[in-house]
């Protein structure tokens, strides 16, 4: 029998609901009167989950690549410390999609501009780190020099700072964000129509960005890079310190993420996806919640595009390109949607699968990823993570449903026809625990 419910969330027995039972809570403010139980950020199964894979990030790779010996069934390669860095970064993309597209109902068809966009910050850093050691020998970009430029365009003139690149890595996709998001939700956009101008936007971004004369290396991009911070780029210390430092900004954004949504901007993020009408209604302005998730999410990206830059060493506009945006969703999907978790496997799933695919039998990965995903929209609407659940839920029985209640056996009339209500008593054939029959108001023994 299901539990009666509250408005607010919750349950009229005590017990909210997504919280287990026993779980440490306490009182958060939810309105005029009102308390509703705050739960811990994680549990102490979640919080063991995350030292060991900060474990495995921090000393697991670092030893496996720097110190096992080459040939041992323990060694990291060079290719997949990359690999795995790249997986990292991909992770963090889809984690900032799984913040508006599952917590928030708004999918983005162009996230893959802000990721972008962090790259290319991080892209006008590393090819001014590259001085003088160009193909021409001038202190001046490659392409630059092709093209008989003579100066730096106005957009290059702080580039040379490592401090100021890394704040437009935040400032650039958040701006961007911010202002095309407030014209937007403000004009009440929403659903494949938000969907669809994000898109066009992210393609007339790419499009941009294709042409010589924007700054940006044109088709080719920018690449190359030699060093960072005067520590080159290509030594295998180098190239563990980014694969952690990614793991460390993924689960930093992951536990900031869960501390988002576990709180009362995450509640009425949730309601805004469910009933936007409502929420509006309640008094509150659904704009500015959509708005700051939005920034939010789009900043992730470009912090994940800048760490993903110096790791596989090049950011050309492909990287904008509506179906890298497409992909984005494509893993929030595949890992399951609202849930955190779910988007990082997503990534590590389908990346891991296309890394597979295309040197075993490429021309099947693109099969393998449509059928892929038509299957978990038919099938597992709540991705891997829900279909672990089920399963998990099956094998230790949870997931079975509650056994309907006994039927209460009806009232024997007595010898004098009357009903044998006087007797306040239950019958022995009622269920056990089952309340007796309150006697009438003006009843006649």
């Amino acid at each position: 029998m299901s539990r009666p419910r509250d408005p607010n969330g919750g349950d009229r027995t005590g017990q909210r609901e997504g919280v287990p039972a026993g779980a440490a809570t306490s009182a958060v403010p939810a309105g005029p009167g009102l308390l509703l139980p705050r739960t811990a950020l994680l549990s102490a199964r979640g919080w063991t989950a995350v030292a060991a894979a900060l474990l495995v990030m921090v000393l697991g790779v670092p030893v496996a690549h720097l110190v096992v010996p080459e040939g041992h069934a323990l060694h990291l390669s060079a290719h997949h410390v990359g690999l795995f860095g790249k997986i990292l970064c991909y992770a963090i993309c889809a984690l900032a999609m799984d913040l508006i597209w599952g917590y928030a109902g708004i999918l983005s068809l162009g996230h893959g501009l802000f990721f972008a966009l962090g790259g290319y910050a991080m892209g006008m850093y590393l090819m001014r780190e590259i001085g003088s050691d160009g193909q021409y020998r001038m202190p001046m970009p490659d392409f630059m020099v092709f093209l008989n430029w003579k100066e730096f365009p106005w957009h290059w003139a702080f580039s040379d700072s490592f401090a100021f690149q890394m704040a437009m890595v935040v400032v650039v996709p958040g701006l961007l964000a911010f202002v095309f998001g407030f014209f937007a939700f403000r004009s009440r956009i929403k659903g494949v129509y938000f969907s669809i101008i994000t898109q066009a936007l992210t393609f007339a971004a790419m499009l941009l960005f294709f042409r010589n004369e924007t700054g940006f290396g044109g088709n080719n991009g920018f690449t190359d890079f030699k060093r960072i911070l005067g520590v080159p780029l290509n030594t295998p210390q180098m190239r563990v310190f980014l694969c952690v430092l990614s793991g460390v900004v993924l689960v930093g954004f992951f536990l900031i993420g869960r501390a988002l949504v576990h709180s009362r901007f995450g509640r009425v993020l949730q309601a805004v996806r469910d009933a936007e009408s409502r929420v509006m209604f309640s008094g509150y302005d659904p704009v500015a919640y959509k708005l700051a998730i939005w920034t939010i999410s789009a900043v992730m990206c470009g912090v994940a595009g800048a760490l993903y830059v110096p790791q596989v060493g090049i950011i050309n506009p492909s990287e904008m390109s509506p179906a890298a945006s497409i992909e984005i969703a494509i893993w929030a999907a595949v890992g399951g949607r609202g849930t955190l978790v779910g988007p990082i496997v997503g990534a590590f799933f389908v990346n891991g699968a296309k890394s597979w695919f295309t040197a075993a039998a490429p021309e099947v990965w693109l099969f393998f990823l449509g059928a892929l995903f038509i299957a978990v929209t038919l099938f597992l609407p709540r991705g891997l993570v829900g279909l672990w659940e089920l399963a998990m839920a099956r094998v230790t029985g949870r997931g079975a449903a509650e056994p309907p209640p006994a039927p209460v056996a009806p009232a024997q009339p007595s010898a004098s026809g009357a009903s044998s209500t006087a007797s306040a008593a239950p019958s022995a054939t009622a269920a056990p625990g089952a309340a007796a029959p309150r006697e009438a108001k003006g009843q006649v023994a």
